[in-house]
């Protein structure tokens, strides 16, 4: 195939996919525009006050995800259009022949860096926004400035420490529960602590600074400067507007972890976990194949082969429709595994209780419980919380 041809098929695939997501997204946008007053039927799991808030909350993050989605793929095409994935191939060429010498290698290393700082100084803006406007408006940032500065720098220097250009970094989501890791005898269930009630974290703080107490009595100086560190950063991070959260009492936190127990008892780990290996396995594979095709680079205006840009150009942009497909197919499978996981949590006993405590986590983080169906499905690996209720209403 000539390579004028795979360019413009993969920018119309591109072109395909971002009207199908923007489409999906207005669909959903729509359903909680028009719904101005609470529908009958969710009346049970929120008051109107609450509906108010939490539309108010998605009506402001849909134009946010609008903006930055149209935003990314405008970004997306004028990489392609303008040739700038060679033209920076190229300045880090210059750039590593100045310091180490011709090295396809270090060349790599001095792309993945320069494109990782440029993403991130456009993303600043968008993420500041973010944070500080809409989060910051309906209660959930936890950052200030300060930290969020500190944050993006560190996270900055681990990527040019690893050579990836997405790093997690240290910032812990508001919205945040809990999920199980592990296996066989290693298996572990995180509960975050916005799950429990104001009481039940007031509690635990109570216990923490006990504890920190019997520990200063025996502590060496340097060893207190490291943890009064410590603890102004964290204090950075809680001094800030926060939305008043319900949280749990004991009994709905073992629901909770009984949902959490299906989960290991089902093999929902376990199979995720092959899934995905034979997922990884079928892209490289795909990788192997396509990286050597000397007519895929002349597309993207290359006339040498770096495996670097053969990963970006196959695993961002060949298989672009393939991981739409697997993401689609996964949220299937990922509702089937959560209505299990109730399943066994209800047959304990606790469907009541989980049922209760699904309606504090939909408040908690401001959940909006109407959708567009088909957006729904295709989004939620998690069924909305009025389905799981019904679902379990014949264990109550």
């Amino acid at each position: 195939m000539e390579p004028t041809t795979i360019f413009w098929l993969i920018l119309i695939t591109i072109w395909l996919l971002f009207i199908w997501d923007f489409y999906m997204g207005w669909r959903q946008y729509r359903v909680h525009r028009d719904n101005v007053k609470r529908p009958d039927h969710v009346s049970e799991i929120i008051t109107e006050e609450e509906y108010n808030k939490a539309r108010a909350y998605k009506l402001d993050k849909h134009l946010y995800g609008f903006v930055t989605h149209t935003w990314s793929h405008l970004q997306t095409n004028a990489v392609l259009l303008l040739g700038l994935l060679p033209f920076f191939w190229s300045i880090s060429g210059n750039i590593s022949e100045k310091i180490y010498g011709k090295s396809e290698i270090f060349q790599s290393i001095v792309f993945a860096s320069l494109t990782s700082i440029i993403e991130t100084l456009i993303g600043i803006p968008f993420e500041l926004f973010d944070t500080f406007v809409i989060e910051e408006k309906h209660g959930f940032n936890k950052q200030t400035l300060g930290f969020f500065i500190k944050d993006h720098i560190k996270k900055v220097v681990v990527s040019l420490v690893i050579m990836t250009p997405i790093v997690a970094g240290s910032k812990r989501s508001a919205h945040s529960n809990a999920y199980m890791y592990g296996f066989w005898k290693n298996k572990r269930i995180v509960l975050f602590d916005t799950l429990l009630s104001e009481e039940m974290r007031d509690e635990v703080k109570k216990l923490i600074e006990a504890e920190k107490a019997e520990k200063a009595k025996d502590q060496k100086p340097e060893e207190e400067t490291i943890n009064k560190e410590a603890t102004e950063k964290k204090s950075e991070e809680e001094n800030t507007k926060e939305h008043k959260k319900l949280g749990m009492n004991d009994d709905e936190v073992v629901a909770v972890l009984g949902h959490e127990l299906g989960h290991w008892k089902l093999w929902h780990t376990v199979s995720n976990l092959i899934i995905s290996e034979a997922n990884l396995l079928f892209l490289l594979y795909i990788f192997a194949y396509f990286y050597r095709q000397k007519s895929l680079y002349l597309a993207f205006g290359f006339n040498t082969q770096p495996t670097l840009i053969g990963l970006v150009i196959v695993f961002q942009m060949i298989t672009a429709p393939y991981n739409e497909l697997v993401s689609f197919l996964a949220t299937i499978m990922s509702r089937k595994m959560e209505f299990a996981a109730d399943r066994f949590s209800a047959e304990l006993g606790y469907a009541k209780l989980l049922c209760s405590a699904l309606v504090k986590l939909g408040k908690d983080n401001l959940s909006l419980p109407i959708d567009d169906p088909l957006y729904s499905m295709v989004h939620h690996s998690h069924p909305p919380i009025p389905e799981r209720m019904a679902a379990m209403k014949k264990y109550i």
